[in-house]
């Protein structure tokens, strides 16, 4: 009488598994070339998220806000802040500054102390033509050669540009 025995050998199993890590191994560069460009990109929209929205309360509330770029402590961070009284800047409620990864380089290059000030119009009061952006950049897609930066810039009449780029162009 003969048993049939139903299962896997111990060499097929390990074909399986050996082609199952000759795929991963194929795939990872990929992945972390998909990991590295979504964190950059979450960098710079969420800046560019804040400022829209900064843009949209001094519009509703009838005052100027800022975003303010600090790099006071070593890294840097940025906080939204309304105009309460002339001259008197304080922290909007409930928004709490945000710090910047330090794993990408980031270049802010706007006027007046790296501030952004939106009027109750929405419109930018301390614009500057050659000093309006925020530049996010990778060394790691710089290196696969990809796009590697994202740049947020800000405009006289409010608008904000998403703009993604190689370095050097």
């Amino acid at each position: 009488m003969r048993i049939n025995n139903k299962g896997f050998t111990l060499i097929e199993l390990l074909v399986a598994i050996a082609i199952i890590g000759i795929m991963v191994g194929s795939f990872y560069p990929s992945i972390l070339n998909s990991l590295e460009k979504r964190s950059l990109e979450n960098e710079a929209r969420e800046i560019l998220m804040t400022m829209e929205q900064t843009k949209f309360r001094a519009v509703k509330s009838k005052l100027n806000h800022r975003i303010r770029f600090d790099n006071s402590t070593g890294q840097l961070r940025y906080i939204v802040e309304r105009e309460d009284t002339l001259g008197t800047w304080n922290e909007i409620p409930g928004m709490i500054g945000k710090t910047m990864s330090s794993k990408f380089n980031i270049t802010v290059n706007l006027p007046t102390l790296d501030v952004v000030v939106f009027s109750p119009l929405g419109f930018v009061t301390n614009y500057d033509k050659d000093n309006n952006n925020i530049t996010i950049q990778s060394d790691k897609l710089k290196g696969y050669n990809q796009p590697d930066q994202r740049v947020v810039r800000v405009l006289a009449g409010g608008s904000i540009q998403y703009i993604k780029s190689e370095s050097g162009t």
